[in-house]
């Protein structure tokens, strides 16, 4: 199979403006691939750069140095030098991201945030709604609550409606930065699910995952990401 995400050599290093330019090297070395089809989990110690890596992939933190490729149209476009016209074009058809947080723009109806990434990528908007909600209701949110704005909802809710946006569409690349981290049993059970479901559907995926049992159901490989510590 030919690998959508590759990334080799990659570094990212902070430079502390406000505490007199002093350089906070991250990570340096990273270099992995992942295929369609395959969960890669990335683990390590709070702070040893799993999010970081993430957003190196996402295009929101450059690289200082490397390579981070990603298969875009059948195209290798290298993220870490991509214009950021570029790199918007890649997120809008390619790259899916589920954060720890949801980003919610105020007033806005549930069903309608989620639905957003279908209408965006000119799916017609009923046919978005109803695969909008065809999700929030796998992930147990009562339909009474798909017309309110997720702002009113508990942590765990607000975090379903978050995994139901980045779940809606199928782009073949997905990172999930602890996607599972507000839920009960129930609803962490529901994204093992959904995640196998994207698998099938050779889905690349990057996950950051704190819950050993969640992990080793998920993944496909596990990178110790302290492999790439960066000496300060």
């Amino acid at each position: 199979m030919t690998a959508v995400i590759e990334i080799v050599e990659a570094a990212k290093t902070f430079t502390m403006h406000l505490q007199g330019g002093i350089d906070l090297p991250v990570v340096r070395g990273v270099s992995f691939h992942v295929e369609p089809g395959e969960c890669v989990v990335l683990s390590g110690p709070s702070g040893a750069g799993k999010s970081s890596i993430l957003k190196m992939i996402f295009g929101n933190y450059r690289c200082d140095s490397g390579r981070i490729a990603i298969r875009h149209h059948g195209e290798l476009i290298d993220v870490a030098k991509a214009e950021p016209r570029q790199v918007l074009n890649v997120r809008r058809s390619t790259i899916g991201y589920v954060s720890q947080f949801l980003r919610a723009v105020p007033r806005v109806a549930a069903i309608d945030i989620v639905a957003e990434p279908l209408i965006v990528s000119g799916a017609a908007r009923a046919e978005a709604r109803e695969r909008a909600g065809a999700l929030l209701q796998r992930l147990n949110i009562p339909e009474r609550l798909w017309v309110l704005p997720p702002s009113t909802f508990s942590g765990g809710e607000q975090q379903r409606v978050n995994i139901a946006r980045g779940f809606v569409s199928d782009l073949p690349i997905l990172l999930l930065d602890e996607p599972t981290a507000s839920l009960d049993a129930a609803n962490r059970a529901v994204v093992v699910e959904l995640i196998e479901e994207k698998k099938r559907r050779g889905t690349a995926m990057v996950a950051i995952v704190h819950d050993d049992e969640i992990r080793h159901l998920i993944a496909d490989r596990i990178i110790d990401v302290t492999a790439f510590a960066a000496a300060a």
